[in-house]
């Protein structure tokens, strides 16, 4: 593995991944704690466990979950077996940790949840970047279509799953969608603003709905061009009037079906919106071990 892909693996710092586990265990744990555990731990009871798969799939959260072991009680010794971007199969184990029983088991929901929805992510954005590559060399983004407040691991889990991050916020680069331009009264008008508007180290991107807005677009020399809800055939038209000018991005109701064909056409990139807002779980769980 890369030292670039390595560093980008690790994760969000715990600096902002801390506010958000500690908002979930508030959360969970409301106003008076765990009462079960409470009732029905021992005080002095002592475990030993592992969250393993239940279903293969590709890690991610695993600096999340841990975190929520160590907020609830620092003294539960934790053992990372895997990391993010690991793909694992049914009863691999990708956390272990060994403390107080009712510390175990009150951070467990929050570890799971974090640790199941990321995954998920991971898995379906593995997915998705197979059947791209398996057909061209587009790679596979995510947008700001993600959980409010989640938005640094979700965004983490698909790059865990071997894609990449478009924007992360309204403040990283000018993208010009459709709305944009109907205010604005024309691509033109909207690219020239954006062109007055923009340093040399602000990126500008225009969404595109046809091969005549794209020509019009290209006149004001944008950065990328997000070409929405074209065919494949009318995208492989499309890159060839780019020319390699700007970054080419697919984009509209993409699925594992679909991926396939938009890839050939030769855009450089697909960015894909269920991936952090719809993509289904993976199963793991939380088991005693002796």
């Amino acid at each position: 593995m890369s030292a670039l892909r390595a560093a980008a693996l690790a994760g969000p710092s715990r600096f902002l991944i801390e506010p958000i586990v500690r908002a979930a265990l508030h959360e969970d744990l409301g106003r008076r704690g765990d009462v079960t555990s409470e009732a029905v731990v021992p005080a002095d009871a002592r475990m030993r466990g592992q969250i393993a798969a239940r279903e293969p799939g590709t890690l991610a959260g695993i600096q999340a979950a841990r975190l929520a072991f160590e907020l609830v009680d620092p003294s539960v010794s934790l053992e990372i077996v895997a990391a993010d971007g690991a793909f694992f199969e049914p009863g691999d184990a990708v956390l272990r940790m060994e403390g107080p029983a009712r510390s175990i088991l009150t951070a467990e929901r929050v570890a799971l949840n974090l640790l199941c929805h990321l995954s998920g992510i991971a898995t379906a954005t593995a997915d998705l970047v197979a059947v791209a590559k398996a057909h061209g060399k587009a790679d596979i983004v995510c947008t700001r279509k993600t959980t409010p407040g989640l938005r640094n691991l979700e965004k983490h889990a698909v790059k865990a799953g071997g894609g990449g991050n478009h924007r992360y916020g309204l403040d990283d680069a000018i993208l010009i969608k459709d709305n944009h331009i109907a205010v604005a009264g024309s691509v033109s008008e909207a690219m020239k603003r954006a062109k007055a508007y923009a340093g040399h180290m602000l990126m500008i991107e225009v969404e595109v709905d046809t091969l005549e807005q794209l020509e019009e677009a290209m006149a004001h020399r944008p950065g990328a061009v997000l070409l929405d809800n074209m065919s494949p055939e009318l995208l492989a038209e499309a890159v060839r009037i780019v020319d390699g000018r700007a970054i080419t991005e697919a984009s509209g109701s993409m699925t594992k079906e679909t991926i396939g064909p938009v890839s050939a056409a030769g855009v450089d990139l697909i960015s894909v919106g269920w991936l952090t807002h719809s993509a289904p779980i993976v199963d793991l769980g939380l088991d005693e071990i002796g």
